[in-house]
């Protein structure tokens, strides 16, 4: 399975995706900072408490071959601007999510978000032969719901009651999906936004 997530390095014109490990700990804090990014009580963005358990379940993960954690990098100052993921990998229906995605607050509703997702989309389809890629989020998380929509991501439908939150409470996850038929239209929207300067 894990040959399937092999270690990559993607780069666009402003950004590149690059493995996480255990060095990338205090650039991503820094990162979350910007924002504090730990306080949106429907995502789960790292704080300074909780970064090495998250880098530990995310590489924990990876090893298991069923993810693959990247940051994302700023070419032009070799700043870290957050962290995304290619998740719950099934090789055998050749299918991945991209999630645990966040960026410093100076970088929303920029390119970066466009930029990054079209690099991994290009390798899931491309590279892995997807048939497709997953997208997931809180109910509550509408900025998220919009984000995914503005992809050209279809939603799938609304799993209730689908997690149990730290605090108890129930999670309603909407899902998205882009399938392999629809990719040549999905990079065709998103290279036109980008030519065009949009986010």
């Amino acid at each position: 399975m894990s040959k399937w997530l092999d270690n990559i390095e993607l780069e666009s014109a402003t950004v590149s995706l690059t493995p996480l490990t255990k060095e990338h700990r205090d650039a991503l804090v820094a990162a979350a900072a910007d924002g504090n990014l730990w306080e949106l009580w429907f995502t789960g963005v790292p704080s300074a408490e909780t970064i090495d358990k998250y880098i530990d379940t995310a590489l924990k993960e990876k090893q298991l071959g069923t993810s693959l954690p990247l940051v994302v990098v700023e070419n032009s100052s070799g700043d870290i601007l957050g962290c995304t993921r290619y998740c719950h990998a099934e090789p055998n229906n050749r299918r991945v999510e991209i999630g645990y995605t966040w960026y410093a607050k100076r970088c929303q509703r920029s390119s970066v978000n466009t930029e990054c997702k079209l690099l991994m989309l290009r390798h899931a389809f491309e590279t892995l032969d997807a048939i497709a890629v997953e997208f997931r989020t809180h109910w509550h998380n509408h900025a998220s719901r919009n984000a995914i929509a503005r992809l050209g991501a279809k939603q799938d439908g609304v799993l209730r009651n689908h997690s149990i939150e730290a605090d108890g409470s129930l999670r309603d996850t909407v899902m998205f999906s882009i399938l392999n038929s629809e990719w040549p239209s999905v990079r065709k929207s998103l290279i036109h936004k980008l030519e065009r300067g949009g986010k």
